[in-house]
């Protein structure tokens, strides 16, 4: 994912407006849901996935949910919930969370800008970033888990080992 670094006053700007020249640097597709809301596509290599960042100014935080469909069989749900606590435990930040009823595998994470700190280009490029790479890098093992009945812990194994040499 080639987010473009640039260096924003940040300090004049809201969150929002710089997620959206992010959006329109990268020629994402996406919407101004509200001032303190937008909603975009990225297209990462095994999915694309739905990202919506929200500024709460009541609790000085960035929220951003990266989501994809997933809609495991109902007999898979218990190694799903045992592969999503793996993952959350070898993630620094933010965490997977599975929305049955709309039929999503959502990453959550906030960003705390309590005080003077400041939502800014570097922080924002890095949380967007950070989400996509996440769900990159365990997609593959909940598919597993999902609809080739492998357990929690391999999967997890396989997802985390590092590739080594070339093909």
């Amino acid at each position: 994912m080639g987010i473009i670094e640039r260096d924003y006053h940040t300090e004049d700007l809201h969150p929002i407006d710089i997620v959206e020249t992010l959006a329109l640097e990268q020629s994402w597709e996406f919407d101004r849901v509200a001032e303190d809301q937008i909603a975009m596509a990225i297209e990462g290599s095994w999915r694309t996935y739905s990202v919506t960042l929200a500024w709460s100014p009541a609790d000085s935080a960035l929220r951003l949910v990266c989501a994809f469909e997933f809609a495991p069989p109902k007999r898979r749900l218990g190694a799903i919930y045992r592969a999503m606590a793996l993952a959350n435990d070898r993630t620094w930040a933010g965490a997977f969370v599975l929305w049955p009823d709309q039929k999503l595998m959502v990453f959550r994470y906030s960003l705390n800008c309590a005080g003077d700190a400041v939502a800014g280009q570097a922080q924002i490029t890095d949380m967007m970033r950070g989400a996509v790479a996440t769900c990159e890098r365990f997609f593959p093992a909940f598919q597993l888990v999902a609809w080739d009945g492998e357990s929690p812990e391999k999967a997890l194994g396989i997802a985390m080992t590092e590739a080594y040499g070339r093909a």
